[in-house]
């Protein structure tokens, strides 16, 4: 059998030369989310309750898009994609009723990706579980099949949703997450984990729903999996892997008291219910529930709102015609009643809670906690995805993604220890992401508040960018570690995360001015390139985010793409190589004369915060739950280079030996490579390292290395052209420094600049993409 383009050995990914490949990834594309026909973004309205007459055809994009794309990631040194894909995409016409005519579109994306030597793995994304809960991921059917409608998920608050918000331009930024904890969502994932131990009488063509849906979308994501190895020429070559289900949910299960939010809820915003009163108003009751806000130190109480559904029910009427899917509908399982009051945690005749803690402990009595979950319901799961997806695809790589930021499943040493899993973990900065602000003088270590690494929350402040900084790359090798713990030694890639970009009321794209930006991407890249890891997959690539509605989902500006701003320049056509000599050479190195853009954050209160004072510092919140109104003429339309600056940087791609320490130093635009190798680096298996001619023109940069020779060159296909640098070394530890061209961080560049960088550019043959 021929050895395997990309393979495990231990903790890190081999090469067929036996290289570590670091992985540096992208996901493609946020398009995937939303159909094609009819194009239904989450601002959209019409149509949307058609959803089983949908297409997906033609995403993330089409045939003849393609090459435009790949060719730009290429060109941005990316390696790799997560390749976004839905459940619904699949399967939404109906149980077992497979769009074979969007299966045929994705082998033919995937055979395009191949010329460009990208590895591939598979996501069958979801958030929140459906673009009808408010995310995007599984089929409409999926909804009716656990007896709920989603045409009154509106009155009856059971899910906020962006298409049926009565203004989507003021659809509360990132309450959409919060569908996780109202009743759609809660309903559905226990469902989805544990449905045959808490809902045993919903019972759907002889299945508990739990198998009756864990069946369908492992066999959707199966059927894809064999259309990819059927193809001939993708498998292993392009397609390397599988992830498991997008950031899963517990749901319920574990929910100790019904009529409380429990403590570890850290994300609330807008009306926040508790489960008990999500029930109720879904029910039809009307509730008076709390409503959060999201500050400086996170949610916080802002006040009360009546929520009347006015008689509307979330749940199916009793006279609904079941029969459009084919399925039978146990009569044990009634239309037109609460599953849960079917299972006598509540009395809808007298509306009293009967078991609040019906959630809260195992059949053999043990409680049960977010860890119980992951190893007796989420690994079940994760099981069953795997032997379908192994069953096609032998030697897949499975990329593991247990609940986001929970401890990962216990399995080292046991059966499930497998040596070609991937620990997959996500991460956000959550006070950027929330307050769409870059703050430059404090942050929260969340991750260490979450596993109780202080005696209070104040202690986990960090005070000052390099703190901050820090704080990212300790949290990230904190993550690291954990699932080196729990789940055996294996590699970890993070496979999310990102920043937002409407940063600061979308200042940046009314002056041109991403130093915001530009500041926020370099703290996550510098916290990657120093836990670890052994990759990474950024979030997000988006083919058609636009100034005024970002990624067109639920109010979300992540992709470092727009439409609406101009590309980074590159140096695609020159094929000259440039040796350096086995010593350092002379200088070359062009600085800039004018200062870096760095770390400018645009707060509005610039004065120092420490811990003492931290509260009174953000007693007044920076973000509320209704967005400013504004009109496309409000935004502006300055282009700039949306920070590219920062996620277009160096990183080995393929190093003989080990990694040891990799960084790039943005501001002062040095790269520090270090490795420990038991055999030379040769001409014919060198070490090979992306350099981005933005930052290194081959002739104003300065290369230190402790031992061999180099070359840098320019090459690729498709237009798909890189710079590479080659390195020849001896065994042993070596190490490499490169000193590039400084620029100012975030902004455009200046005339002057510019035209400098584009007369070089001509002098050396290329052109600017």
């Amino acid at each position: 059998m021929a050895s395997l383009r990309l393979r495990i050995e231990g903790r890190t990914f081999r090469d067929t030369r036996g290289r570590e490949v670091t992985l540096r990834g992208i996901n493609v594309a946020g398009d995937a989310k939303f159909p094609s026909q009819p194009d239904l973004p989450s601002h959209k309205s019409d149509y949307f309750f058609e959803g089983d007459d949908v297409s997906f055809v033609g995403k993330p994009f089409s045939i003849d898009e393609a090459h435009a794309h790949f060719s730009r990631l290429k060109r941005w040194g990316y390696n790799t994609i997560r390749y976004i894909f839905t459940w619904e995409a699949i399967e939404h016409e109906g149980p077992g009723k497979y769009d074979d005519e969007w299966v045929g579109h994705t082998v033919e994306i995937l055979r395009l990706a191949k010329s460009y030597d990208f590895y591939i793995f598979m996501d069958p994304h979801q958030d929140v579980w459906s673009r009808f809960t408010g995310g995007s991921g599984a089929p409409m059917w999926t909804i009716y099949a656990c007896g709920l409608n989603p045409r009154k998920f509106l009155p009856t608050q059971a899910a906020w949703v962006q298409n049926t918000y009565p203004d989507p331009s003021k659809y509360p930024k990132m309450i959409w997450a919060s569908n996780y904890t109202r009743l759609a969502c809660q309903v559905i994932f226990t469902c989805f984990f544990g449905g045959k131990d808490f809902a045993p009488k919903a019972i759907i063509d002889g299945k508990n729903i739990q198998d009756y849906l864990q069946d369908h979308f492992v066999e959707a994501c199966r059927h894809l999996a064999l259309k990819i190895k059927q193809a001939g020429d993708l498998e292993d070559d392009v397609v390397i892997g599988w992830e498991s289900m997008n950031e899963p949910n517990r749901g319920l299960i574990g929910w100790q008291d019904l009529t409380t939010i429990p403590h570890e809820q850290k994300l609330q915003k807008g009306p926040s219910p508790t489960a008990w009163q999500a029930i109720l108003t879904g029910s039809g009751r009307a509730c008076e529930i709390d409503t959060w806000d999201f500050g400086g130190l996170g949610p916080y109480k802002s006040g009360t709102e009546l929520v009347d559904p006015n008689g509307d029910s979330a749940w199916l009427p009793a006279d609904y015609d079941d029969s459009k899917y084919g399925w039978t509908r146990d009569p044990g399982w009634r239309l037109g009643e609460c599953i849960w009051a079917q299972h006598g945690v509540w009395d809808p005749a007298s509306d009293q809670v009967l078991k609040k803690d019906y959630f809260a402990r195992s059949e053999f009595g043990r409680k049960i906690d977010y860890e119980y979950f992951t190893n007796k319901y989420f690994m079940p799961y994760y099981r069953r995805h795997r032997k379908a997806i192994t069953s096609v695809h032998e030697d897949a790589v499975m990329f593991c993604q247990p609940p986001v930021l929970e401890i990962p499943p216990s399995i080292k040493g046991t059966d499930d220890d497998d040596p070609n899993m991937v620990y997959a973990p996500h991460f956000y900065d959550g006070v950027t992401l929330m307050m769409k602000k870059w703050n430059r003088y404090w942050n929260v270590d969340v991750f260490g508040i979450l596993r109780g690494k202080y005696l209070s929350p104040a202690f986990a402040i960090k005070v000052g960018e390099t703190a901050i900084r820090n704080c990212f790359r300790d949290q990230l090798s904190a993550i690291r570690k954990e699932g080196m713990e729990y789940m055996g030694n294996r590699p970890c890639v993070f496979t999310e995360i990102g920043i937002p970009y409407d940063m600061d009321d979308k200042y940046a794209y009314k002056t041109g001015d991403y130093s915001s930006q530009s500041s926020a991407m370099d703290a996550n890249h510098f916290a990657l390139e120093g836990c670890g890891a052994n990759g990474y997959t950024l979030w997000v690539y988006m083919c058609t985010n636009n100034h005024q509605w970002g990624d067109l989902w639920n109010g979300e500006d992540l992709s470092i793409f727009s439409l609406d701003d101009r590309p980074l320049p590159v140096h695609p056509h020159s094929n000259a190589e440039e040796p350096g000599p086995r010593s350092r050479p002379t200088s070359m190195l062009s600085v800039d004369k004018m200062s870096p853009s760095f770390s400018q954050s645009r707060s509005a209160d610039p004065s120092l915060v420490i811990p003492e004072n931290v509260k009174s510092a953000l007693r007044t919140p920076s973000m509320s739950t209704n967005q400013t109104s504004e009109s496309p003429a409000d935004i502006g339309s300055t282009p700039g280079f949306r920070a590219a600056e920062a996620y277009v940087r160096p990183s080995p791609l393929a190093t003989v030996g080990n990694v040891t320490v990799s960084g790039f130093d943005l501001r002062n635009c040095i790269f520090t490579f270090s490795l420990d190798c038991k055999q030379a680096a040769t001409e014919e298996v060198p070490t090979e390292i992306f350099l981005p001619e933005f930052h290194f023109p081959r002739d104003s940069t300065e290369v230190e290395v402790s031992s061999g020779k180099w070359t840098i060159s320019v090459g690729g296909v498709e237009g798909g052209m890189i710079q590479i640098m080659r390195w020849q070394h001896g065994a042993g530890k070596q190490n490499m420094t490169v000193k590039g061209v400084q620029r100012r961080q975030g902004m455009i560049l200046g005339k002057e600049e510019e035209e400098g960088y584009l007369e070089q550019c001509r002098q050396s043959g290329c052109e600017v993409m």
